[in-house]
């Protein structure tokens, strides 16, 4: 009875697998797959809102200010905002992705609803949208643009290609630090970040990594094609954004286990391809890894940008390009601190406001908006994940704890 239970459960599996596959070719092709057309919804069920709600009223930011829910959705990591009907599309660390809309304009959405649901996706994290109106999806190993997104998303079919269908060799595939992002860059190609699965890798993973571009940022055509390796030396960032400068900028996490305060987040700066940012001869900022204490440092390292609390896991970040936030914000950096799990006492939860400089440089980070961490208690209230401009000029925060998207706008 047990083979005979594995043999099915091997069959249900190949089958599921051949359908998503045939689902890829029609859609391809522009053909229906049989999908129902009822899209599976979120439901904006009003106890969760009220206590939400609740949750709002708790976040501090600037005076003239205000936070609000604007959507629940499960799970929610990374965004792309849609340039005409401002569609927010949601990726995830399962399987789904979400449309988020604001169908009537008023600062909260009207509906949320499952995106492409006849495409199997398996950690649908990185969002990206490009200014002619292509939307990137960047899998765990795989790369999705569904062209004319806002146009097709009303249907559970819609237009779809396949950038990349392996972006890391399937031996080096982990549950640990495969969250991917991405950007459209100035010169039109695509930017993913790729972080290594390791705390530290061993040495012998080093020349295959550097190879692929795992632990680091890799770039291509958005056609797939000229794939190269930008930048090398990075843990694992799950955050970059171009500046107005054209400087491409991003977060890293860390080395874990090595205390406390020890070693320092880090904002980083690209102002050149196949810089070296020293991940892992350093754990963070300076502080050298016990791995490789005893190794010569790379002479081409990059320091970072801006160093940031330590294990305060700092993730999605974007350039405010909006007008309704005060002056001082426009053109500055918005950061997203997920929120430390492996201090003793539990640092992050907040967003966090960088200036940058008119040459490029940054200011001094400061907290922007702070309350998703209890003090007291140390329990988390939410854990933002990402921060991008909306269409109005407000921000949208995303967060993957309380399954939410919350909206910072003007108080008038």
């Amino acid at each position: 009875m047990r083979g005979s239970a594995l043999a099915i459960g091997m069959l249900m599996a190949s089958t599921a697998c051949a359908f998503a596959q045939d689902n890829l070719q029609k859609l391809q092709n522009f053909q229906s797959t049989g999908t129902k057309l009822e899209i599976p919804t979120v439901p904006q069920d009003a106890k969760k809102v009220a206590n939400l709600q609740k949750v709002a009223a708790r976040i501090k930011v600037p005076a003239g200010l205000k936070v609000e829910l604007f959507a629940i959705v499960p799970d929610a990591r990374h965004m792309a905002i849609g340039r005409n009907v401002g569609t927010v599309f949601v990726g995830t660390r399962k399987s789904k992705a979400y449309a988020v809309t604001d169908r009537d304009k008023d600062g909260v959405a009207d509906e949320v609803k499952e995106f492409a649901p006849s495409v199997a996706m398996k950690v649908p994290n990185g969002m990206c949208y490009s200014p002619d109106g292509f939307l990137f999806v960047v899998e765990h190993n795989r790369v999705l643009v569904f062209p004319a997104a806002e146009f097709f998303y009303e249907s559970p079919d819609v237009a779809i290609g396949i950038v990349a269908d392996k972006l890391i060799p399937e031996s080096e595939e982990s549950f640990n630090h495969g969250a991917r992002v991405c950007t459209i860059g100035p010169d039109n190609k695509l930017y993913i970040s790729l972080g290594q699965p390791h705390n530290v890798p061993p040495k012998d993973k080093l020349a295959l990594y550097k190879e692929h571009g795992i632990g680091g940022i890799i770039r291509m055509d958005r056609d797939g094609k000229n794939r190269e390796v930008y930048a090398t030396g990075i843990r694992n960032s799950v955050g970059i954004a171009f500046s107005p400068q054209g400087q491409l900028w991003f977060t890293d996490n860390q080395v874990d286990g090595m205390g406390d305060d020890i070693p320092p987040g880090e904002i980083n700066r690209i102002t050149k391809p196949n810089q070296n940012f020293g991940f892992p001869w350093y754990g963070g900022g300076k502080v050298r890894t016990v791995e490789y204490k005893s190794d010569e440092i790379p002479a081409d390292v990059t320091p970072p940008e801006q160093e940031m609390p330590a294990h305060a896991a700092d993730l999605g970040l974007s350039f405010y390009t909006g007008t309704a936030l005060p002056e001082k914000y426009r053109g500055g950096l918005f950061s997203a601190q997920h929120g430390s799990w492996n201090r003793t006492k539990p640092v992050g939860a907040r967003i966090m406001f960088t200036p940058v400089k008119a040459d490029g440089t940054s200011g001094k980070p400061e907290v922007f908006a702070d309350g998703w961490l209890d003090e007291k208690t140390g329990q988390y209230l939410g854990r933002p994940v990402d921060v991008q401009t909306y269409l109005d000029g407000s921000l949208l925060v995303s967060d993957d704890l309380s399954g939410a998207i919350w909206r910072i706008s003007s108080a008038d």
